[in-house]
């Protein structure tokens, strides 16, 4: 039996996996205890999504158990042993904000979390790939540093600068840099992934995300730009922008085009390799030019304000260099890019 473990399974990325993965293994062993809620409140509750994957994936099973409970995720990984074969471990608490509010909780979901499921996988299937979705945000607040330029509606990076064509690549340093109290947990559970690869031989994938988003997202004010932003587009809740004038950029990569990434690792893994994952110069917009594609989309003028306090470690200016993943899968590419994904957020906002 070919068995693949999710977790955060009811989570956007986590989701995704689960629809993508379901007809490519016999069993897919979803775990996910809604700690979104938590952080987050009711608004953000993945439960919806867990109903839907229940019902719509007949070979899916659900498990609601925190990854920081030792015990319990062993039983899980004892269970199956070496049918399992592929790890997409998606599970954490994603918000630098929330993270200030309590340190201990963010590092323990997120660096003794991961650490949990490496030692799982490394007792009763070490054979197995091991796939982590980490973020750009373990580069600290380096990129604020490069040489930008302010244009009409965004940041850009100088034209001279070899980040301009491709965007930041992996040898971007993770050292002497303000990180967040987040990107400083998913630096641990980022480090811990490529040791158990290059220590143990183990085959593990980290994968350092830009903004991704779909429309499975629980978007909240804290976390989930994309999702959110077209939320209160849609209701004409008031959106607050934080610093940078609103020109501030990320690249957006559709959930389903990074699950495709995980698929293509798992075919031919390696041992403890880094991936920058993002929508690059394919898919990525500024705040300001989101809200106009916003405004376009739903035919009605946003509600927000303008604040002139940017969040701690924020990026001014982020696309992801996806280039080393391109040469070593050379199949892949994206499908969905920044008007695709605005748009299915929109269609699936509005029938919720």
């Amino acid at each position: 039996m070919k068995i693949c473990i999710i977790t955060g399974s009811s989570g956007l990325i986590g989701s995704e996996s689960v629809s993508f993965f379901a007809d490519k293994f016999d069993k897919i062993i979803g775990i996910d205890n809604n700690m979104r809620e938590r952080f987050f409140g009711a608004d953000a509750s993945t439960e919806w999504n867990t109903k839907r994957l229940l019902e719509t994936i007949p070979n899916f099973e659900h498990y609601s158990v925190d990854i920081r409970d030792m015990e319990a995720v062993e039983k899980i990984f004892a269970t199956y042993q070496n049918d399992i074969q592929l790890i997409v471990h998606t599970a954490a608490q994603p918000s630098h904000d929330w993270a200030a509010n309590d340190p201990i909780m963010d590092f323990t979901v997120n660096a003794n979390g991961t650490l949990n499921l490496l030692e799982a996988t490394r007792k009763h299937c070490p054979k197995a790939v091991f796939i982590f979705t980490s973020t750009n945000k373990v580069y600290g607040d380096t990129p604020n540093y490069l040489p930008l330029v302010e244009l009409d509606k965004r940041w850009e990076i100088d034209t001279n600068h070899p980040y301009y064509t491709h965007g930041i690549d992996e040898n971007m340093s993770i050292d002497h840099t303000k990180h967040s109290l987040f990107g400083a947990s998913k630096v641990a559970a980022d480090v811990l992934v490529q040791e158990y690869g290059k220590y143990f031989g183990m085959n593990t994938g980290v994968f350092r995300g830009g903004c991704l988003t779909g429309p499975n997202h629980s978007g909240t004010k804290l976390h989930g730009f994309l999702s959110y932003l077209m939320k209160c587009a849609i209701t004409g809740d008031q959106y607050t922008v934080f610093g940078y004038k609103g020109k501030q950029v990320r690249d957006n990569i559709h959930s389903w085009d990074l699950v495709n990434m995980f698929w293509h690792f798992y075919q031919n893994p390696r041992q403890g390799e880094v991936y920058n994952a993002g929508g690059g110069r394919f898919s990525n917009c500024s705040m300001a030019e989101a809200i106009e594609m916003c405004e376009q989309i739903t035919g009605k003028p946003m509600n927000y304000q303008y604040s002139d306090i940017n969040r701690i470690g924020d990026h001014i200016w982020w696309i992801s260099d996806v280039s080393k993943f391109q040469q070593h899968y050379p199949e892949w590419t994206w499908k969905y890019n920044i008007h695709d994904i605005l748009q299915q957020i929109f269609e699936a906002t509005i029938k919720k």
